[in-house]
This record gives structure tokens, sequence and C-alpha cells, in this order.
């Protein structure tokens, strides 16, 4: 057979065929290997194009599924992508890595940070994690899983909850797609890392009974066109029907409006300090003036105003267990409990 690659090719090639002595590779891993090692010797750098799955067929004798399936998980490894039309290229010359994560999530809140941080650290250095943000918009969402379906080793989304989404999602494979945050059923193959919000809230509020119906009233701030979990919503309005709570749902605080007298139920952060700010201004005592209840935890809400109550589940405890499922591919169903931390405010 007349060669008609480049030098460069005829290494790459000769580098592959190396491996044939290697009695348990299977042709897969003969192709991955060999590819690997051309990147460590320095004979493909990042930026170099290599061979096409037809070329790599005439030159080989390869199957062309087996070369698609050798590719494909060098993508995934995070060293090489797929250019539409163009072909396959050297992305990383870090051999170390193995794994590609793509991360899905509403928004970088504080709560999510501490959720990213944990597994960050639970991963390793030599998994890389890119972070996308969806905001609950559906069109975007479909747009990131559009774009990036192919592209990595592991999915973990935190879903929209849309009726479009579980079309969207399906188009991952079952085995790399775990479901975070907020609980979607997506069918029994499905791993997930999630919280509860209807059964966890309402129960919250019914140990908070006593403290709550000290004061005249207490307000949800909700905003339903926000990522916020419509059953927080559901809970405090049975609650407030099934113990006669004098209580309403507002969209966000408005600045100024604090009362004595009033629990404030909040959801976004930047009601709570609208309303600490104002607690302030006007002297008004938290925790006996003012009641407060905050959806999500973190250390600040531990010190200001002498504690701030919480009920949330542990953000890091999340980020393990979503790791560890990365790491290990164990299928994974798990509801991080959510605990109510009594504090000063309430």
């Amino acid at each position: 057979m007349t060669n008609t690659q480049p030098p460069e090719m005829t290494t790459i090639f000769d580098k592959i065929q190396e491996l044939e002595k290697v009695n348990q590779y299977s042709k897969h891993e003969q192709l991955v290997q060999g590819i690997i090692h051309t990147i460590e010797e320095k004979i493909l750098v990042q930026g170099d194009m290599l061979p096409s799955v037809n070329t790599m067929v005439k030159e080989l004798g390869f199957a062309s599924k087996t070369i698609v399936k050798s590719y494909k998980e060098l993508i995934e490894r995070g060293l090489i992508e797929s250019k539409n039309r163009l072909g396959y290229f050297v992305i990383n010359e870090d051999i170390e890595q193995t794994f590609k994560v793509a991360l899905l999530l509403y928004a970088f809140h504080p709560i999510q940070e501490a959720f990213y941080n944990a597994f960050r650290t639970a991963l390793g250095e030599k998994v890389q994690i890119d972070i996308f943000f969806h905001h609950s918009n559906i069109d975007v969402f479909k747009t990131m899983i559009g774009n990036i379906k192919g592209q990595y080793g592991m999915y973990v989304v935190a879903p929209i909850p849309h009726p479009r989404a579980k079309k969207i999602l399906k188009k991952i494979s079952a085995s790399k797609l775990l479901i975070v945050d907020r609980f979607e059923n997506l069918g029994d193959d499905i791993s997930h890392v999630t919280q509860e919000f209807e059964i966890s809230t309402y129960m919250a509020l019914k140990e908070l009974l006593g403290a709550i119906q000290k004061f005249d009233e207490i307000i949800l701030y909700f905003r339903e066109d926000a990522d916020y979990p419509v059953e927080i919503s559901h809970a405090f309005q049975k609650f407030l029907k099934d113990f006669s709570i004098n209580g309403k749902i507002l969209r966000n605080y408005n600045p100024g409006s604090v009362k004595k007298g009033t629990v404030h139920f909040t959801i976004g952060d930047s009601d709570l300090w609208g309303i600490l700010k104002d607690c302030k201004e006007q002297q008004l005592e938290v925790g006996k003036d003012v009641g407060i209840l905050s959806n999500s935890n973190d250390p600040v809400k531990e010190i200001i105003c002498d504690g701030i109550t919480t009920n949330s589940i542990d953000f890091r405890l999340m980020g393990q267990q979503a790791a560890e499922f990365v790491l290990n591919r164990t299928p994974i169903k798990s509801t991080i409990p959510t605990l109510l931390t009594r504090r000063n405010s309430l």
C-alpha cells in the first residue's frame, strides 16, 4: 500500500500498531493508548488534527465504529475535541487527566458555591469541570445541552421543572447523567442526588408553630419567575390553612415595609438582607420584634443577629455524593435530608 500520509501521520499509525504486541489490549484500547502515547511523546501537540475516521480505517484496518468509540473516549477524557465538519483536534496535552465533566446549574448562588467547592475537592485536580448556568431558561437549557452533548464523560445537571426538560435530558445517556439539587422523575435508570422541598418545609413550619404563633403574621417571599421550588409555596399555604395562621405570599420584600410582629420567610438572600437592614434602621430586634426563617444555610447566618434560623440541606454533602458517582459510576438515588437549624431569629 502506498502511504500518502504526512510523516507525522505515519508515526501516529506506527505508535498504534506497536501496541498489537500487548495481548490484553482490545483494538479500542490499542487505539486510545496509541494516541495517548503520541501526545505524551509530543508527536501530537495541542491544536494538531488527528487522522479522520476513514483514514484510520484505511491505514489500520479497524472497524469505523471502533475508531469512533476510541475518539469518543478521548473526548470524554478531555484530550481531544470534535469540530463540526472539520475533524478531531488535540486540545489538552495533560494525559493524566482522566475525565471531563459538564456541570449545569441555575446560577452561582452562595449555597451552590458550597456544592461546587465540595464537588471540585472530591473529584481531584485531574478531572476537568466545565460549569454552565441556564438561569431556569428552558431555551438556554436546550441550547446548552445540544451544544455539549457527546463532548463530556459525565453530565451533572440541576434540571428545570418544565414540560420540555425531560425530552431534552433524554438526549444524554442515562449512565452519564446525574440529576442534582431538584428532583425530576426521568425514569428509574437516572441517578440523582437531590433534595425534597414540600414535606420538609411543612414539617419545619410545624416545628416552629409555637414561635410563629407569638407573632401577628408570617410572610413568604416567593417569586414564581425565579428558580424557587413551587413545593415551598404549596407547603406554606397548607401550613397556614391547617393551623389557622395569618399569613400571605409576596413576590419580594419591599424596602422599608418591615413591621413589628411579623415573621419573614425568605428564599432569596436579597430579601433577607433588605429585612435585616430595615430592622437595624427601625431599631427592631430580630427574634423578638421580628422573626426570620431562611431557606438556605451558610456560615454568615450563624453569626449575623446572633444567628438566623434556617431550613436547608448540607450542600457540601450533596457535592461529595455527586463526586462519588462521577468517580465510581455506581448508580445512586439519594435524597439529602433537610435540617431545621434553630437560632435566635425564630
